[in-house]
């Protein structure tokens, strides 16, 4: 186990969202229920253009580069900048371009870096499996990206977890799951 599994915990509740309207509402109820914002991360793409982006990620508190990705990101993603801590787009092969932020973006990195790629799953997988999802359901989350949707990650303790489990299916998750590392 990694001291960033220490701090973040050693389980994880990861849910789908359809929208990111949906998301952003369990976001903040999760904020408003006292949840350590640290300790959670999204994933999507939620957005449509023909621009061509350029890439920078931080894992201080915001992102301080859109480069060519324009307003659209910006009004869609403003408030999770504004709200999770780390942030970043990345073009990942298999998946393409997603905008992640939270602590799983230092992970993300991490496995980009290292050239991770685990049976046919992207680096983003790996990260995923690294946290306890099983192959099979990481194959669903990245297929849910892929047209569109939202992966809400929340780590801590299992019983955060799974408090946060409860909120974010009250919240209109489309699917939710715990896991463990």
């Amino acid at each position: 186990m990694s001291e960033n599994d220490n701090q973040l915990g050693n389980s994880a509740v990861v849910a789908l969202y359809d929208t990111h309207e949906l998301a952003d509402h369990a976001v903040k109820e999760l904020q408003e229920a006292g949840f350590d914002m640290s300790k959670l991360s999204i994933v999507g793409k939620g957005y449509h253009t023909e621009e061509q982006p350029i890439g920078y990620y931080t894992t201080e508190k915001k992102m301080r580069v859109w480069g060519g990705i324009g307003a659209t990101w910006g009004a869609i993603w403003g408030g999770f900048w504004g709200l999770l801590v780390g942030a970043g787009f990345f073009i990942i092969p298999g998946l393409g371009p997603i905008l992640a932020a939270g602590p799983l973006v230092a992970m993300l990195v991490g496995a980009l870096e290292g050239g991770v790629a685990v049976g046919g799953i992207s680096a983003l997988g790996a990260v995923l499996v690294n946290i306890g999802v099983p192959k099979n359901s990481v194959v669903q989350y990245e297929t849910a990206l892929k047209v569109d949707k939202f992966v809400l990650i929340v780590h801590g303790s299992p019983d955060e977890v799974q408090r946060a489990k409860t909120l974010i299916d009250q919240a209109n998750a489309t699917h939710s799951a715990i896991y463990s590392a």
